[in-house]
Protein backbone atom coordinates (compact mmCIF):
# COMPACT_ATOMS: atom_id res chain seq x y z
CA UNK A 1 0.00 0.00 0.00
CA UNK A 2 1.46 3.48 -0.72
CA UNK A 3 0.07 6.44 1.93
CA UNK A 4 0.39 9.95 1.33
CA UNK A 5 -0.29 13.09 3.28
CA UNK A 6 -0.34 16.78 1.63
CA UNK A 7 -2.39 20.12 2.18
CA UNK A 8 -5.11 21.54 0.49
CA UNK A 9 -5.13 25.66 1.00
CA UNK A 10 -8.45 26.95 1.23
CA UNK A 11 -9.59 30.08 -0.22
CA UNK A 12 -9.05 31.81 3.48
CA UNK A 13 -5.59 31.00 4.26
CA UNK A 14 -6.58 27.63 6.38
CA UNK A 15 -5.31 24.27 5.52
CA UNK A 16 -7.42 20.95 4.75
CA UNK A 17 -5.36 17.39 5.59
CA UNK A 18 -5.84 15.30 2.45
CA UNK A 19 -5.00 11.78 2.75
CA UNK A 20 -4.40 9.12 0.36
CA UNK A 21 -4.31 4.94 0.66
CA UNK A 22 -3.58 3.30 -2.41
CA UNK A 23 -3.48 -0.38 -2.99
CA UNK A 24 -0.29 -1.31 -4.84
CA UNK A 25 -0.76 -3.30 -8.05
CA UNK A 26 1.43 -6.49 -8.62
CA UNK A 27 2.84 -7.94 -11.65
CA UNK A 28 1.48 -11.34 -10.40
CA UNK A 29 -2.17 -10.15 -10.32
CA UNK A 30 -3.34 -7.84 -12.50
CA UNK A 31 -0.59 -5.14 -12.88
CA UNK A 32 -2.51 -2.67 -14.38
CA UNK A 33 -5.90 -2.55 -12.51
CA UNK A 34 -7.68 0.45 -12.18
CA UNK A 35 -9.58 0.88 -8.76
CA UNK A 36 -12.74 2.11 -7.76
CA UNK A 37 -12.44 5.16 -5.39
CA UNK A 38 -14.03 6.34 -2.22
CA UNK A 39 -13.27 9.95 -1.00
CA UNK A 40 -14.10 10.30 3.16
CA UNK A 41 -15.78 13.37 4.66
CA UNK A 42 -15.58 12.90 8.32
CA UNK A 43 -18.18 14.97 11.01
CA UNK A 44 -18.36 17.25 13.34
CA UNK A 45 -20.81 19.89 13.04
CA UNK A 46 -18.55 22.02 11.18
CA UNK A 47 -16.78 22.91 13.96
CA UNK A 48 -13.87 19.77 13.46
CA UNK A 49 -13.16 16.86 11.70
CA UNK A 50 -13.71 13.69 13.87
CA UNK A 51 -10.83 10.78 13.14
CA UNK A 52 -13.49 8.00 14.31
CA UNK A 53 -15.25 9.02 10.84
CA UNK A 54 -12.10 9.40 8.78
CA UNK A 55 -8.95 6.27 8.72
CA UNK A 56 -11.07 4.05 9.72
CA UNK A 57 -13.51 3.99 7.12
CA UNK A 58 -11.02 4.28 4.26
CA UNK A 59 -9.31 1.09 5.66
CA UNK A 60 -12.79 -0.64 5.31
CA UNK A 61 -12.75 0.42 1.70
CA UNK A 62 -8.34 -0.15 1.24
CA UNK A 63 -9.68 -4.26 2.18
CA UNK A 64 -12.31 -4.10 -0.17
CA UNK A 65 -9.87 -2.84 -2.80
CA UNK A 66 -10.69 0.47 -3.49
CA UNK A 67 -8.44 3.16 -3.37
CA UNK A 68 -9.63 5.61 -0.22
CA UNK A 69 -8.96 9.10 0.45
CA UNK A 70 -9.98 11.19 3.39
CA UNK A 71 -10.01 15.07 3.55
CA UNK A 72 -10.12 16.49 7.24
CA UNK A 73 -11.90 19.64 5.55
CA UNK A 74 -11.22 23.43 6.66
CA UNK A 75 -14.37 24.12 9.96
CA UNK A 76 -15.09 27.25 11.87
CA UNK A 77 -13.67 29.80 11.35
CA UNK A 78 -13.69 29.01 8.05
CA UNK A 79 -16.73 29.47 6.55
CA UNK A 80 -18.74 28.20 3.34
CA UNK A 81 -17.83 28.02 0.43
CA UNK A 82 -14.15 27.11 1.92
CA UNK A 83 -14.81 23.59 2.84
CA UNK A 84 -16.57 22.82 -0.58
CA UNK A 85 -13.91 24.61 -2.43
CA UNK A 86 -11.40 22.05 -0.85
CA UNK A 87 -13.60 19.25 -1.64
CA UNK A 88 -13.27 20.21 -5.30
CA UNK A 89 -9.86 20.59 -5.26
CA UNK A 90 -9.32 16.74 -3.93
CA UNK A 91 -11.71 15.56 -6.22
CA UNK A 92 -9.62 17.65 -9.20
CA UNK A 93 -6.54 15.90 -7.87
CA UNK A 94 -7.65 12.26 -7.61
CA UNK A 95 -8.92 12.91 -11.35
CA UNK A 96 -5.97 13.98 -12.11
CA UNK A 97 -3.74 11.57 -11.02
CA UNK A 98 -6.05 8.79 -12.16
CA UNK A 99 -3.48 6.95 -14.00
CA UNK A 100 -0.65 7.43 -11.28
CA UNK A 101 -2.93 6.27 -8.24
CA UNK A 102 -5.07 3.73 -10.73
CA UNK A 103 -8.07 5.48 -10.41
CA UNK A 104 -10.94 4.09 -12.41
CA UNK A 105 -12.55 7.50 -12.71
CA UNK A 106 -16.13 6.10 -13.94
CA UNK A 107 -16.07 4.66 -10.39
CA UNK A 108 -15.62 7.44 -8.20
CA UNK A 109 -17.67 7.79 -4.59
CA UNK A 110 -18.04 10.49 -1.86
CA UNK A 111 -19.01 9.41 1.42
CA UNK A 112 -20.29 11.97 4.42
CA UNK A 113 -20.60 11.74 7.64
CA UNK A 114 -23.36 14.27 9.84
CA UNK A 115 -21.74 17.63 8.77
CA UNK A 116 -19.76 15.42 6.61
CA UNK A 117 -22.88 14.08 4.73
CA UNK A 118 -23.97 17.65 4.12
CA UNK A 119 -20.44 18.76 2.66
CA UNK A 120 -20.53 15.53 0.15
CA UNK A 121 -24.43 16.10 -0.64
CA UNK A 122 -23.61 19.62 -1.19
CA UNK A 123 -20.49 19.12 -3.35
CA UNK A 124 -22.71 16.16 -5.08
CA UNK A 125 -25.49 18.10 -5.88
CA UNK A 126 -25.83 21.47 -7.81
CA UNK A 127 -26.16 23.42 -4.83
CA UNK A 128 -22.46 23.93 -4.89
CA UNK A 129 -22.48 24.91 -9.20
CA UNK A 130 -21.77 28.59 -8.86
CA UNK A 131 -19.62 29.06 -5.72
CA UNK A 132 -17.32 25.95 -7.52
CA UNK A 133 -17.34 27.66 -11.00
CA UNK A 134 -17.02 31.34 -9.61
CA UNK A 135 -13.40 29.87 -8.03
CA UNK A 136 -12.71 28.16 -11.60
CA UNK A 137 -13.98 24.71 -11.47
CA UNK A 138 -16.21 22.80 -13.76
CA UNK A 139 -18.72 21.02 -10.75
CA UNK A 140 -19.96 18.40 -13.92
CA UNK A 141 -16.11 17.07 -14.69
CA UNK A 142 -15.36 16.76 -10.45
CA UNK A 143 -19.16 15.34 -10.17
CA UNK A 144 -18.91 11.98 -7.92
CA UNK A 145 -20.00 9.07 -9.31
CA UNK A 146 -22.35 7.68 -6.51
CA UNK A 147 -22.94 9.21 -2.95
CA UNK A 148 -23.21 7.77 0.60
CA UNK A 149 -24.66 9.33 3.40
CA UNK A 150 -24.44 8.25 7.38
CA UNK A 151 -27.02 10.26 9.02
CA UNK A 152 -26.65 13.34 6.59
CA UNK A 153 -26.88 17.07 7.93
CA UNK A 154 -29.43 17.57 5.29
CA UNK A 155 -32.14 20.52 5.50
CA UNK A 156 -31.58 24.20 7.30
CA UNK A 157 -35.13 23.93 7.64
CA UNK A 158 -37.21 23.07 10.56
CA UNK A 159 -34.75 20.35 11.14
CA UNK A 160 -31.80 21.52 10.80
CA UNK A 161 -28.98 20.78 12.54
CA UNK A 162 -28.78 24.57 14.10
CA UNK A 163 -24.83 24.44 15.21
CA UNK A 164 -23.73 22.75 11.68
CA UNK A 165 -25.25 25.81 9.96
CA UNK A 166 -24.46 28.39 12.24
CA UNK A 167 -20.28 27.54 11.78
CA UNK A 168 -20.80 27.16 8.25
CA UNK A 169 -22.31 30.11 7.27
CA UNK A 170 -20.69 32.34 9.78
CA UNK A 171 -22.40 35.94 9.91
CA UNK A 172 -24.48 34.88 6.94
CA UNK A 173 -26.66 32.53 9.24
CA UNK A 174 -30.05 33.30 9.12
CA UNK A 175 -30.08 35.48 5.74
CA UNK A 176 -32.83 33.30 3.77
CA UNK A 177 -30.78 33.50 0.68
CA UNK A 178 -27.49 31.80 2.49
CA UNK A 179 -29.44 29.41 4.46
CA UNK A 180 -31.83 28.19 1.31
CA UNK A 181 -28.48 27.93 -0.70
CA UNK A 182 -26.96 25.45 1.56
CA UNK A 183 -30.28 23.67 2.41
CA UNK A 184 -29.56 20.28 0.07
CA UNK A 185 -33.08 18.83 -0.44
CA UNK A 186 -33.66 22.39 -2.57
CA UNK A 187 -30.88 21.61 -5.09
CA UNK A 188 -31.75 18.12 -6.04
CA UNK A 189 -32.19 17.23 -9.74
CA UNK A 190 -30.91 14.89 -12.35
CA UNK A 191 -27.35 15.99 -12.12
CA UNK A 192 -27.65 13.90 -8.74
CA UNK A 193 -25.68 10.63 -8.61
CA UNK A 194 -27.13 7.40 -6.79
CA UNK A 195 -27.66 7.67 -3.44
CA UNK A 196 -26.90 5.32 0.03
CA UNK A 197 -27.88 6.75 3.12
CA UNK A 198 -28.57 5.34 6.60
CA UNK A 199 -29.89 7.13 9.66
CA UNK A 200 -31.11 5.97 13.01
CA UNK A 201 -34.57 6.63 14.25
CA UNK A 202 -34.19 7.81 17.37
CA UNK A 203 -30.83 10.16 16.53
CA UNK A 204 -31.61 13.08 18.71
CA UNK A 205 -28.54 15.47 17.45
CA UNK A 206 -29.57 15.62 13.54
CA UNK A 207 -33.53 13.89 13.28
CA UNK A 208 -33.99 11.24 10.89
CA UNK A 209 -36.23 13.83 9.24
CA UNK A 210 -33.38 15.40 7.49
CA UNK A 211 -32.52 12.06 5.48
CA UNK A 212 -36.41 11.53 4.96
CA UNK A 213 -36.40 14.64 3.16
CA UNK A 214 -33.57 13.29 1.04
CA UNK A 215 -35.47 10.83 0.60
CA UNK A 216 -38.47 12.56 -0.73
CA UNK A 217 -36.24 14.83 -2.84
CA UNK A 218 -34.33 12.38 -4.62
CA UNK A 219 -37.65 10.37 -5.47
CA UNK A 220 -39.45 13.64 -6.99
CA UNK A 221 -36.16 13.90 -8.83
CA UNK A 222 -35.93 10.30 -10.02
CA UNK A 223 -32.72 10.27 -8.36
CA UNK A 224 -31.86 6.16 -7.02
CA UNK A 225 -31.33 5.83 -3.49
CA UNK A 226 -31.63 3.13 -1.58
CA UNK A 227 -32.04 3.78 2.26
CA UNK A 228 -31.51 2.12 5.52
CA UNK A 229 -33.51 3.58 8.69
CA UNK A 230 -32.27 1.32 12.20
CA UNK A 231 -34.89 1.23 15.21
CA UNK A 232 -32.02 1.80 17.62
CA UNK A 233 -29.12 4.33 18.42
CA UNK A 234 -27.83 7.94 18.57
CA UNK A 235 -25.62 10.15 16.60
CA UNK A 236 -22.18 9.89 15.31
CA UNK A 237 -21.67 6.21 15.37
CA UNK A 238 -19.58 5.58 12.51
CA UNK A 239 -18.90 1.74 12.44
CA UNK A 240 -20.69 0.91 15.48
CA UNK A 241 -18.10 -0.62 17.06
CA UNK A 242 -15.54 -0.35 19.89
CA UNK A 243 -13.07 0.62 16.94
CA UNK A 244 -15.02 4.08 16.58
CA UNK A 245 -16.92 4.70 19.38
CA UNK A 246 -15.88 7.54 22.02
CA UNK A 247 -13.23 6.34 24.11
CA UNK A 248 -13.93 3.09 22.90
CA UNK A 249 -17.01 2.82 25.01
CA UNK A 250 -19.77 5.17 24.06
CA UNK A 251 -20.74 4.16 20.53
CA UNK A 252 -20.50 0.44 20.35
CA UNK A 253 -24.18 -0.49 18.73
CA UNK A 254 -24.05 -3.86 16.82
CA UNK A 255 -27.61 -3.08 15.43
CA UNK A 256 -26.31 -0.55 13.11
CA UNK A 257 -22.82 -2.39 12.42
CA UNK A 258 -24.00 -3.83 9.00
CA UNK A 259 -24.88 -0.60 7.29
CA UNK A 260 -20.89 -0.80 5.76
CA UNK A 261 -21.67 -4.20 4.32
CA UNK A 262 -24.88 -2.99 2.94
CA UNK A 263 -23.05 0.27 1.49
CA UNK A 264 -20.52 -1.70 0.12
CA UNK A 265 -22.38 -4.00 -1.57
CA UNK A 266 -24.69 -0.88 -2.81
CA UNK A 267 -21.54 0.52 -4.45
CA UNK A 268 -20.63 -2.54 -6.48
CA UNK A 269 -24.18 -3.19 -7.65
CA UNK A 270 -23.64 0.77 -8.59
CA UNK A 271 -20.86 0.59 -10.38
CA UNK A 272 -21.88 -2.09 -12.08
CA UNK A 273 -23.95 -0.95 -14.01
Amino acid sequence: MQYFETTIIGIDGSGARFAGYLPENYPDIVPDRKRPTVLVLPGGGYEMTTGREGEPIALQFLAADYNAFVLHYSCKPSVYPTAVLEVAEAMRQIRAHADEWNVDTARIAVIGFSAGGHLAADFATSASDAALVAHGYDPDELRPNALMLSYPVITSGRFRHDGSFRALLGERYGEESAMNEVSIEQHIDAKMPPVFVWHTMPDDCVPVENTLQLIAACKAANVPIEAHLYPAGGHGLSLGTAQTAWGGVNGIEPGVQSWIFLAKDWLDRTFAE
